[in-house]
C-alpha cells in the first residue's frame, strides 16, 4: 500500500462533519468527509478529478461532466453526491407512467402522477402509487391495505 493510500486510512474525517463542494459549471460535486470509507474507488477510477494528495482534491474541470457523474454515483457511501447545475426540466425527464394490476390487491402506478383527492386538492406522488380497487380503504383513493381484510378478490 502507497503513502497515499496509508494517509487516508489513518485520517479520521468524523472528527468535523464539514461539507465541500466543487463545480465545474454543469456539475457541482458534494463531498462530505465524515461518511468516507475510504475505498478509494474515487480516486482509482478518475484520479484526474480526486486526487487526495493535491488541494483541493477535487478538480472537476479535469474531466467531462458525464465522467464525474458516473464516477460518483460509484462512491458506496455517499460521501460523494453530485448536483446538477442546470437540471432539465422535470417534464422533460419524468419516466412514462405505467399502471399494473395486482392480484386481490390495488392498482401500482409507477411514475410520477398528479391527483386530485377527495377534497379537491391536487396531489402530486411517485415513484409508486398504490390505488384502491378494493372501495374499504380509508384513504380515498389511495390503498391502506384493507383489501386484505375484506379479502378482497379481483
Amino acid at each position: 500500500m502507497d503513502q497515499q493510500h496509508r494517509k487516508l486510512i489513518h485520517w479520521n474525517p468524523k472528527k468535523k462533519d464539514i461539507t465541500r463542494r466543487y463545480s465545474n459549471g454543469e456539475v457541482t460535486v458534494v463531498w462530505r468527509p465524515s461518511l468516507c470509507q475510504h475505498t478509494m474507488i474515487c480516486f482509482d477510477g478518475l484520479p484526474e478529478v480526486f486526487d487526495p494528495d493535491r488541494k483541493p482534491w477535487i478538480v472537476p474541470d479535469a474531466a467531462s461532466t458525464q465522467a464525474i457523474v458516473d464516477q460518483v454515483k460509484a462512491c458506496p457511501s455517499g460521501a460523494l453526491t453530485f448536483v446538477m447545475n442546470n437540471p432539465v426540466p422535470v417534464d422533460e425527464e419524468k419516466p412514462p407512467v405505467s399502471i399494473e394490476v395486482l392480484p386481490n390487491g390495488p392498482l401500482l402506478v409507477r411514475g410520477t402522477i398528479t391527483l386530485k383527492d377527495k377534497e379537491g386538492n391536487h396531489v402530486t406522488k411517485g415513484p409508486v402509487t398504490a390505488l384502491c380497487r378494493c372501495g374499504a380503504t380509508r384513504n380515498k383513493p389511495f390503498c391502506d391495505g384493507e383489501h386484505a381484510r375484506i379479502g378482497f378478490k379481483g
